[in-house]
């Protein structure tokens, strides 16, 4: 079967084509990554590619309560254990950046940072905190140019540290409501200055942190995710949403990044992404195009036989299936997860399943 064969990306080689989607685990005690975190990918690296959590570039961006951040020394002696024991298992890793924006409370952030956003919007509804439980999204302050071009320095540092730890490239976030995409849509967006007022504006911040990547650790280790339709934390489609994600796809090609790695949520409930602004997508991206959205072995391979993509990202049967490319491989059955344990701190619902 195709989705097992080995492949190229970028100048690596994969040992499949099954890669382990991000996937926010809330194990990372004070923001940095421990062991727990480095036995839990290690023991997944049959993949082709492993793609982490979502970690943050700033202290601005630890919106969830434990998740790891990559701007300091101690953090990134965190994730170089984590890399080591990966690579010793042959396999292949990709940091994933992910600043949270709005998606925040003050109560899971360290002192003297901020909830920012492109515009002062709420997201509506709450979110859990450790020290006080659920609490309302904030009002967050909305980003000054200053602000902006500071969180672009974040980004690009976060790329240096993570090849600095052994990754061998990163992911920018730019889906799931957060921080980029809150800049990309128009509904969490509203913004009149350069970086918002109109389609180019609102790509704009994108643009400039993936460039920024690329000048740091190279276009051949900097990929990036997105996902059109999304409704993740707010956000919903707007006008022009096919035109708006075609256009940007062409401008990240440009950037020669290695891979875009696009997000349909329609397994979860969330509106589909339409076969053509895929179709589209995938003849605008000149690098490898990884797809993702409720995958089975079987219409996965069904997927890349037809050439809609070259990598098919699995998210949550990894949770529970450390073994999963060998049981998709033997079509075994898969081991059920635990919602209840998805979030929880400790080895239970995390490192326990075999």
């Amino acid at each position: 079967m195709k989705l097992f064969e080995s492949t190229q990306l970028g100048k690596m080689k994969l040992s499949n084509r099954v890669v382990m989607a991000p996937m926010t685990r809330s194990r990372a005690i004070g923001n940095v990554a421990n062991d727990l975190i480095a036995d839990h990918y290690s023991a997944r690296a049959t993949a082709g590619l492993l793609i982490t959590e979502g970690t943050s570039p700033s202290p601005n961006g630890l919106g969830y309560a434990r998740i790891p951040g990559l701007y300091n020394n101690e953090q990134m002696i965190g994730w170089k254990n984590v890399t080591d024991k990966v690579h010793a298992k042959g396999g292949k890793i990709f940091l994933q950046m992910m600043h949270t924006g709005r998606v925040s409370h003050s109560a899971n952030m360290p002192a003297n940072s901020r909830v920012l956003a492109p515009s002062a919007i709420a997201v509506a509804g709450q979110m859990w905190t450790d020290s006080q439980g659920m609490q309302n999204y904030p009002v967050p302050v909305e980003m000054t140019e200053a602000d902006i071009r500071d969180a672009v320095t974040e980004y690009a540092k976060c790329a240096e540290l993570a090849i600095q730890a052994g990754f061998d490239g990163v992911e920018i976030h730019a889906a799931n409501g957060y921080l980029i995409e809150q800049f990309l849509n128009a509904n969490s967006n509203k913004r009149t200055d350069g970086y918002g007022a109109n389609a180019q504006g609102r790509m704009r911040f994108a643009l400039e942190v993936a460039d920024a990547v690329v000048k740091k650790i190279g276009a051949g280790r900097t990929g990036i995710r997105i996902s059109p339709y999304g409704v993740f934390n707010d956000t919903g489609a707007f006008a022009g949403v096919d035109e708006f994600y075609t256009e940007l796809t062409q401008k990240l090609s440009s950037l020669g990044l290695v891979y875009l790695h696009v997000v349909d949520h329609s397994s979860m409930g969330a509106p589909p992404v339409s076969a053509d602004l895929k179709k589209r997508m995938r003849d605008h991206f000149k690098g490898t195009y990884i797809l993702s959205g409720g995958y089975d072995a079987e219409r996965a391979e069904h997927d890349l036989v037809e050439g809609q993509g070259d990598l098919v990202a699995f998210g949550r049967p990894f949770i529970s299936n450390p073994d999963l490319v060998a049981k998709l491989q033997s079509k075994a059955a898969l081991t059920a997860a635990d919602p209840a344990k998805f979030y929880t701190p400790g080895a239970e619902g995390y490192n326990d399943y075999r």
